[in-house]
């Protein structure tokens, strides 16, 4: 865990957000799907061969979309359809300044936990178990990776506390005024 500058962080975040494409208005004609598999682990991989070009699966990030349970790669004029196992992002790393939590997922999308991304409790489309997940934008989710997970719930048990939702206990965190469940106790 490091501390950093909020406000340069939110600066950054927000160049980042105005530098990704505006897929959401992109609904061009579907081209049919692509050999592209995002893995559990959220690496990528084309025709069953690692993409181990940084900037490239970066560049493929920012034109994925969502659309109900299918994940496209988009331009202004082609769609194609790509396999991902559970979520297109894994949430490897996290800080604190103050009451703000943040977060930064494999391909370097930082955001800030807030109501506007929302940490939500998911069962894992591969393992089945329950697990805390960030939306990190557009209907796109990234899963916490095993080592955030237990950091941040070794941080709700010393600064966090439980609470009862849905009849259940659950270990809770805050991040400003917004506050979620990391899972069930």
């Amino acid at each position: 865990m490091t501390t950093f500058d909020l406000g340069a962080f939110q600066k950054q975040i927000s160049s980042q957000n105005a530098a990704l494409p505006p897929v959401d208005k992109w609904d061009p004609e579907f081209c049919g799907d692509i050999d592209i598999q995002i893995k559990h682990d959220g690496s990528w991989f084309y025709m069953g061969t690692p993409i181990g070009r940084k900037p490239l699966v970066k560049l493929f990030s920012s034109v994925l979309k969502r659309e109900d349970d299918h994940y496209f790669l988009v331009t202004p004029v082609e769609k194609v359809g790509i396999q991902v196992e559970d979520v297109p992002f894994i949430i490897t790393q996290w800080q604190k300044q103050g009451s703000k939590l943040a977060l930064t997922t494999n391909t370097g999308q930082d955001l800030i936990v807030s109501s506007e991304n929302p940490i939500q409790i998911f069962a894992d489309k591969k393992t089945g178990a329950l697990l805390p997940y960030a939306l990190v934008r557009r209907n796109l989710w990234a899963r916490l990776h095993q080592n955030v997970f237990y950091q941040l719930a070794e941080l709700a048990v010393d600064h966090g506390e439980e609470q009862e939702l849905e009849g259940k206990r659950h270990l809770m965190l805050e991040s400003g005024d917004y506050r979620f469940s990391l899972g069930e106790l």
